[in-house]
Order: structure tokens, then C-alpha cells, then sequence
């Protein structure tokens, strides 16, 4: 069975978790650069959907060729685990991204963006209830404080109209980020992290394809140049930027840093993204951030570092692991009449 690589931070070293850090970071970075790209090309003329139909073909074609070496002599590993593979690419690539902007064209961005960004909340408890890893207070506190430096940052207190079939597609974006980070930290399929962000992006490629061919994602674009605060740009230029830094590289940063740091203190750095979409925003296109978001930036970097320091020892996940696992070998016994016992002698001194 597939497992989640160091939910309880059982093997991985001190190197290995600040190597990981810089990794989740550096995707948080390379996420966070994607609204002020779009935002561009959407003044500019183009729909949500082109955009970001155009941002992940862009992705997908800058990773194909590492993707192919990544693969030489392992095609048989993608085909033991193709679901594992189509499930990131339909739920991790294009249900979130698809929602998400279906979404945002219903009902209010800060609004969409929150009930997305609620994903590490559902990662904690997944785990919880489907692995049996309950969260420490510490983690659960962390968890809090984040989502009420999320809400302050995001600014939707100020009475926002709320449509349900908005909240529904948010919610959608929310069940694929959420599978983003629980699919990208499983370590213990053979598939190299850049292969797995090729896959996946080429698959959410071809979902999207067909959700504009088939009148689900309006598409619609244009070759006018692009207007940022302090500079105008040729339309390739933000296309090529969102495809390979917003996208290739973030998508395969980030599968690195679950990898490393396990699915649940992965998705928290990763709040950190929407720290560094604020700050692109006020250097790109204006957008200085209140007060308020400040204040609510500062909350969301401190729910992480509660959840880091809220991970349990390496000693402690051990334990309970062994105590559970001597469960379900206890259990298979009681139902196995038939097994027969060894009887072990312990001898003191040995």
C-alpha cells in the first residue's frame, strides 16, 4: 500500500527537512508570481480559461523532455500506478484549477481563494481519520491561527456577496489542492518527483483542452501586449513566465518539498504563497496590502511554524506506529484461528 512520505517526520534528517523547506519555499515563490501573470493577460483581453489552459500546455512542453529521461527503463512503474497518475492530473491539475476559476467568476476572488485555501486543514484531518495520524494541539492551534491570518489577509469581512454555486466550485478547487499535496507525498512509488509534475500537467492539459473545446471554460485570447505597473510586455512574455516559473517549476518544487517534508507541514508552508502573491501584487500591479493583511500575513507565518514545532518526535511516531501495528497483528491472529503462534523465550542478558 502507498504511503505518505514523513507525515510524522520518522526518517527524514535535519538536512533533508531544511533542504525541503527551501524546496516548498521555492514553490510557495513560483506559485505566488501566477496571479500577477494572469491578472496581466486577463486585463489584457484574455479569458480565465485561456489562461490558464495556455499555462499549463506551456508547462507541459517545458517538461516533457525531462520528464521522457526522468522515465528511461521505469515505464513499468507508470503503468503500476496510472490511476495514482490520472487521478493528479484530473483532481490535482485540472479540477483545481478549473473550479478555482469558475469560481472566481461567481462570486468574490478573496472569498474563492479562502475556501480554497482550506485545503491544509483537510489534509490534516484525511490523515487523521484515513491514516490515523492525529494532529497534536500544537498543530491544531497552528492550524487555527492560520486560517484567521488567512481571512484578515484574503480581506472578506467586508460583506461580500456569497453565491452558492460559487462556494461549490470553490469547494472543488479546495478537494484538488488538497490531493495536490496528498498525492505529491507519496514517496513509495519509484515515479521521480519531475516525472510526476509532467504527467500530471500533460493530463490536466488535455482535461482542460476538452473543457474549452466542449463549452465548459470559455476561451478566449489575444496577441495585445500586456500592461504591468512599470512596464509593457509582448503577450508571449507573461505566457511563457506562467508557464514555466508559475507552473513547471513550481508544480515540480513542490512534489521535491512533499517528498521531503511529508503532505501535511508541506501544505502549510504553502500558505506562504499567498503571502508572496500579496507582495508581487503590490510591485507589479499596485496592490498594497492594508493594515489588516498585513497583520493577517504575519498570522499565516505563524500557524506554520506552530505546525512545524507541532510535528511529533521521531521517537513518539515510532512508537505508535510499532503499537499499531502490533494491533493489527493482534486482531489478524484473533481472526485466523488457525494461525499458529511462535512461542518466544526471552533470556536475560541478551
Amino acid at each position: 500500500m502507498s504511503t505518505v512520505v514523513d507525515d510524522t517526520r520518522r526518517i527524514a534528517p535535519r538536512r533533508g527537512m531544511n533542504a525541503g523547506l527551501l524546496f516548498a519555499l521555492g514553490a510557495a515563490l513560483s506559485f505566488g508570481t501566477s496571479g500577477v501573470f494572469a491578472r496581466g493577460l486577463i486585463d489584457a483581453g484574455w479569458s480565465p480559461g485561456a489562461a490558464v489552459t495556455v499555462r499549463m500546455w506551456v508547462a507541459a512542453l517545458v517538461l516533457l523532455v525531462p520528464t521522457l529521461l526522468a522515465l528511461r527503463g521505469k515505464w513499468g512503474i507508470v503503468r503500476r500506478h496510472a490511476g495514482m497518475v490520472v487521478l493528479y492530473g484530473l483532481l490535482a491539475v485540472t479540477l483545481a484549477q478549473l473550479c478555482y476559476f469558475q469560481a472566481v467568476a461567481v462570486m468574490d476572488v478573496g472569498i474563492a481563494l479562502l475556501i480554497e485555501y482550506t485545503a491544509p486543514i483537510a489534509v490534516i484531518f484525511w490523515l487523521w481519520f484515513r491514516r490515523g495520524e492525529r494532529p497534536t494541539r500544537r498543530s491544531l492551534l497552528g492550524a487555527g491561527i492560520a486560517f484567521i491570518g488567512l481571512v484578515l489577509m484574503l480581506d472578506v469581512l467586508t460583506g461580500a456577496q456569497v453565491n452558492l454555486g460559487g462556494i461549490l466550485f470553490a469547494m472543488g478547487a479546495m478537494v484538488g489542492a488538497a490531493t495536490y499535496f496528498i498525492l505529491s507525498g507519496k514517496g513509495d512509488t519509484g515515479l521521480p518527483p519531475i516525472a510526476l509534475a509532467g504527467l500530471g500537467l500533460l493530463i490536466g492539459s488535455l482535461g482542460l483542452t476538452v473543457a474549452a473545446l466542449v463549452g465548459v471554460l470559455p476561451f478566449e485570447w489575444t496577441t495585445a501586449d500586456v500592461e504591468f505597473r512599470f512596464v509593457t510586455v509582448p503577450w508571449f512574455v507573461p505566457v511563457l513566465a506562467v508557464g514555466v516559473i508559475s507552473t513547471a517549476l513550481a508544480y515540480s518544487f513542490g512534489i521535491v518539498s512533499t517528498r521531503r517534508l511529508g503532505s501535511r507541514l508541506a501544505s502549510f508552508v504553502a500558505l506562504s504563497e499567498v503571502v508572496a502573491a500579496m507582495v508581487f501584487s503590490a510591485i507589479m500591479l499596485g496592490q498594497v496590502p492594508g493594515p489588516i493583511q498585513a497583520l493577517g500575513g504575519a498570522l499565516v507565518l505563524a500557524g506554520v511554524v506552530l505546525v512545524k514545532l507541532g510535528e511529533p518526535a521521531a521517537d513518539e511516531a515510532d512508537a505508535n506506529r510499532a503499537d499499531a501495528d502490533r494491533a493489527d497483528a493482534d486482531r489478524a491472529d484473533a481472526d485466523d484461528p488457525s494461525a499458529v503462534r511462535p512461542q518466544v523465550t526471552v533470556l536475560d542478558g541478551v
